[in-house]
């Protein structure tokens, strides 16, 4: 009797459980904090990177490098990568194009008009990397892999000044967003009915994804804006579903591919005879490439023992860092010591563009409560630096109206359970 009792109960934990967890990954865009860092960190990296390199800017991507045009038209046409670079070879639309690189990465970073400078941010690192695939790292291939991955994500809804928007202004009153989008839409046709676009490859398993892409977001975020301004409750409320079960996809794809970066770096190490003798990192110090603080990498390099824990450290963390998720002291403790990691790497070996990579896709960990702190002091810090008097008191109140409608919502994707 009480087995069939337990039974039917059983099944009814185990429905309303599963019925909490879809409501919880469809009502809600998850880790609302955590996508802002991530949005914020990419941006930052690839503009410092654009910047930095602006002198030289036509020998890495332009029409004075050594990967010259007809090599890159023989790769692409090969290999398919989307570049909107190789639509024509002039040197005023390369300079056009790492103007709308910079621009779009500038505007992603403060959060102007998120969903658009997504895809153009996209598009500027899809075109300047694939033009000239010898010039990249590991980092700018996590940031190439990031750059798509943003575009499903919803990164402006704190920390950006679509969100101050959203506050101060009704939706229905915005003219600026349907006018990107409309030119953007013209882009669109001006490269598919003149041929730019590739749409067709021999290999099944080698797609060129990018212009389906592009039209997908193009098409979903017109059809997307129709239904808010003019649909039913109904429709609003299934349009929201999906842009959240996009956003919260995207954001478990971000955490899935960092822990298979650590994962792969960490068991490809154990491998390695140099990690397996705890002398890998002796080596990198004597490289005159890795070493632009000679005097600093020939002290560290004196002191055997500490270099030896760092390499066991470096790999043991790599290796275990997937596997404590599931415990969140454990895991903020290992955290910090990857972030700490990337840091000594681009001060020590000279690599700052690849450790700001690493570090803004390890932020997709960090805990809600931190970012949260993080918040509250650099809203201090700004009052004192910044007081707001009588015309601020608006932008004061918005900042709070944000703050609690946040609050309001789930905390962080890391509570989120399968």
């Amino acid at each position: 009797m009480s087995s069939s009792y337990e039974q039917p109960l059983a099944k009814r934990r185990f429905d309303q459980s599963v019925a909490n967890g879809v409501l919880r990954v469809t009502g809600a865009a998850l880790g609302p904090y955590q996508s802002a860092v991530i949005r914020i960190g990419f941006s930052l990296t690839w503009l410092l990177f654009l910047l930095r390199e602006f002198p030289h800017r036509h020998e890495l991507y332009g029409p004075d490098g050594p990967w010259g045009w007809d090599m890159a038209q023989q790769l692409i046409a090969d290999n398919h990568a989307f570049t909107v670079l190789m639509w024509d070879d002039g040197r005023g639309w390369f300079e056009f194009v790492y103007l709308v690189a910079v621009l779009s990465s500038a505007l992603l970073m403060v959060g102007w008009r998120t969903r658009t400078m997504s895809v153009l941010f996209m598009v500027g690192v899809l075109s300047l990397q694939n033009r000239s695939v010898f010039m990249g790292d590991g980092g700018d291939n996590v940031i190439h892999l990031m750059a798509i991955y943003l575009v499903f994500t919803q990164c402006g809804r704190v920390w950006s000044l679509d969100a101050r928007r959203a506050v101060r202004r009704p939706e229905g009153d915005d003219r600026v967003g349907p006018l990107l989008w409309t030119v953007l839409g013209g882009l669109l046709l001006f490269g598919t009915f003149t041929g730019k676009f590739d749409w067709e490859t021999e290999l099944p398993w080698n797609l060129p994804i990018v212009p389906y892409l592009l039209w997908g977001v193009w098409l979903g975020t017109a059809l997307s804006w129709c239904v808010r301004r003019y649909g039913s409750e109904q429709p609003r409320i299934l349009a929201d579903v999906v842009r959240n079960l996009l956003h919260n996809t995207a954001l478990v794809v971000i955490m899935a591919e960092a822990c298979l970066i650590y994962a792969t770096a960490g068991w490809y190490k154990i491998q390695g005879g140099r990690w397996q003798d705890g002398t890998a990192v002796h080596y990198p110090l004597h490289l005159d490439y890795f070493s632009p603080w000679p005097a600093l990498s020939e002290l560290l390099s004196s002191f055997a023992l500490p270099l030896l824990l760092i390499t066991y450290g470096t790999v043991a963390v790599q290796v275990a860092f997937p596997f404590t998720l599931f415990n969140r002291r454990v895991k903020n403790v290992l955290l910090a010591a990857m972030i700490t990691e990337h840091a000594v790497i681009a001060v020590i070996l000279g690599l700052p563009f690849f450790s700001l990579a690493m570090i803004a896709a390890d932020a997709v960990f960090l805990p809600t409560t931190f970012l949260r702190r993080l918040e509250r002091l650099a809203t201090r810090v700004r009052g004192r630096v910044l007081p707001r008097r009588g015309a601020g008191l608006p932008a004061q109140r918005a900042d709070e109206e944000d703050h609690r409608r946040v609050e309001r919502e789930p905390e962080s994707v890391e509570h989120a359970r399968a």
